[in-house]
């Protein structure tokens, strides 16, 4: 993935030009004795494969540490930004200190979404963390689908359709996180109507080894396609009408209409993120 099609990037912090500067966001590179290292408790990424672990670790006890990992200060030591995986090796190499960049962090919002962005750009996440980390950062940290597309460099719409991933049942979401399936397939079991004919189309996906494509002919047979043209366009309108709602609460929002009026259905998926809906409401 290019930097260039990215925003506010790891390399826009980190430029070697500045890294003399003083007051600059990031100081020198400095050596910093691996106990004193936390790894940061949001980080987006959260499977290291042991044995690309492994080879790192090999690679680093023949070499060393060639690139600093990126670290911010706190009370009691230092918390990684971007680097978790060379941290880990490092520990694994018996290493008693790691190079890093020291990066001035106004707030975790600020944390999570460096962390997040230098992993897209490093391609080390997999849609579902991708996701994840997307959905942090709209939730807790406030951010809309706008703001993180800005900051991470894509369109909302990619932002809108890796949250969406979310929706899949778990096991769905753990296959696309093991690499069995693709997100593409996971998209696709989206236009589905019922998790049970989304489970039945996914057993099928890993049963026949089916591609993103052969899924999207099943699916759009499975699609009821002898509605009239009015009842469509109107389906697309309240759909519109949902993806507003959905970018502005975060969550699943339904819109099921009748005769006479209808209803919206908000869904939330904990106590605290029911409290976040209600906050969010009060303050339209």
């Amino acid at each position: 993935m290019s930097s260039k099609r990215l925003g506010k990037g790891i390399e826009a912090l980190i430029n070697s030009n500045k890294l003399n500067k003083t007051n600059s966001k990031v100081g020198t590179i400095k050596k910093i004795i691996l106990s004193k290292i936390k790894p940061n408790p949001n980080q987006p990424r959260h499977n290291f494969n042991r044995d690309t672990l492994n080879e790192l670790t090999k690679s680093i006890k023949e070499k060393g540490v060639i690139t600093p990992i990126t670290l911010r200060k706190i009370v009691d030591g230092y918390e990684i930004i971007a680097g978790e995986r060379r941290w880990r090796a490092a520990k694994k190499a018996r290493l008693k200190s790691i190079p890093a960049h020291i990066v001035n962090i106004k707030n975790n919002a600020e944390m999570m979404e460096l962390a997040l962005i230098e992993n897209v750009q490093r391609e080390d996440l997999n849609p579902i963390e991708e996701a994840e980390g997307y959905a942090i950062l709209n939730s807790e940290y406030k951010m809309s689908h706008e703001d993180i597309a800005k900051s991470i460099g894509k369109k909302r719409v990619t932002i809108s359709n890796s949250l969406r991933l979310l929706r899949l049942p778990i096991e769905i979401r753990k296959s696309i996180k093991g690499g069995y399936i693709s997100a593409g397939h996971g998209r696709a079991l989206l236009q589905l109507k019922t998790d049970k004919l989304i489970k039945s189309i996914f057993k099928k996906i890993i049963d026949e080894s089916l591609s993103v494509r052969q899924v999207e002919a099943i699916v759009k047979k499975k699609s009821p396609n002898n509605k009239k043209k009015k009842i469509v366009l109107k389906e697309a309108s309240y759909r519109a009408i949902e993806n507003q709602l959905i970018e502005i609460l975060g969550t699943k929002v339904k819109l099921k209409p009748s005769r006479i009026g209808g209803s919206i259905e908000i869904i939330y998926f904990s106590n605290e993120d029911l409290e976040r809906i209600i906050d969010l409401v009060k303050s339209i």
